[in-house]
This record gives C-alpha cells, structure tokens and sequence, in this order.
C-alpha cells in the first residue's frame, strides 16, 4: 500500500521553540494491537540522508512485537543483516494514559543506546510521531509514520527535516506482512 498519498500533518512549536503535539481524540492504548505477532518486513532505505541521495538500498527483515504493562506499552526486535553482519534493533512504545499520546523508543546493535522519543498519536489508522533530534551534528525533526489501514500489511516510514519542518525527505520504508 502506498503511503505517499499520506500528508505529514502541519508541525507545531511552543512559543520557546519545544514541539508542541496533540493526540488526537481517538488516541489509545490499543492503537498498536495490530501489530501484535510475528512479521516479515521488506525494507528500503537511502543510502545517505539529507544528502540529496537518490539511491536506495533494500533488504528484508523480520519483527516480533508483543504487549507490555498490561497493553501499555509494547516492545519489538528487529532482526537484519548488513553487509553479512547481523543487526538488531529494538522498539519500546509506552502509552501515556494521562497525555493519550504515544513515546516511541529505538535502540540498536550498532550505537546501544535508546534515540530521543517519538511522540504521537493515530487519527484514521494512521499515526504521526514527532521528535527533535541531531544528525551529524545538525538539529533535525524525525517523523515517523505508521500506516496501519491495512492491518495485515501496515508500512512504517521515517522522514528528516532539517528545516523545521518545511520539508521532508523520506529515507526509510518498512512493507509489513504477517507470519501466519
């Protein structure tokens, strides 16, 4: 399914420059249960980013998620190999019952240490998660995008902005598909 059709909802700042987001009204604990469950995943990333790369490379992976917390919060492991290397990666999500907004964490075999949080929320099966963080020492905004209209098939994307937000380079796509 493609997700280009799929705008990035406008990105807000507090008047001290913090991000400001809002979860929308139908943001829950049970908006990722979808992904609960074993899955193949057929990745394509840019090669480089924010370096006007038109080259992708493409690999294929595989994920588990199951649910924490008592369906609070949800960790996966993602399973690669580049270049003949295994990688791993790992996902915490927690859901704020308080702020019904999402923080999604990442952590992985090559730096060991868990990235800034993603927050947000989904609207319509899809949801949009924000941060501000540093890429090669520059200030950036990360967005991530799950597309989960199609539960058996859900597309996970990342974009950089290193224009606050004005514009989005989209640098990674995740095709899913269950492991019945």
């Amino acid at each position: 399914m493609a997700t280009k059709d799929l705008e990035i909802p406008k990105i807000n700042f507090t008047s001290n420059g913090d991000l400001l987001i809002t979860p929308s009204t139908t943001s829950s604990k049970h908006d990722f249960d979808f992904f609960e469950g074993k899955w193949n995943l057929k990745n394509k990333k840019l090669k480089s980013r924010l370096s006007n790369c038109t080259e992708w490379i493409e690999f294929e992976s595989t994920q588990e998620m199951y649910r924490i917390l008592n369906g609070l919060g949800n960790i996966d492991n993602f399973l690669a190999s580049f270049d003949g290397k295994p990688f791993e990666g790992m996902t915490v999500r927690l859901f704020s019952p308080e702020t019904k907004l999402w923080s999604i964490y990442w952590a992985d075999s090559n730096l060991g240490k868990l990235d800034p949080p993603v927050l947000g929320s989904f609207e319509n099966k899809v949801g949009h998660f924000v941060t501000k963080d540093t890429f090669n020492d520059k200030p950036i905004l990360v967005i991530f995008r799950w597309d989960a209209r199609d539960v058996e098939n859900p597309v996970w994307s990342q974009a950089f902005s290193d224009d606050n937000g004005k514009t989005w380079e989209w640098n990674w796509y995740m095709y899913m598909s269950k492991i019945k």
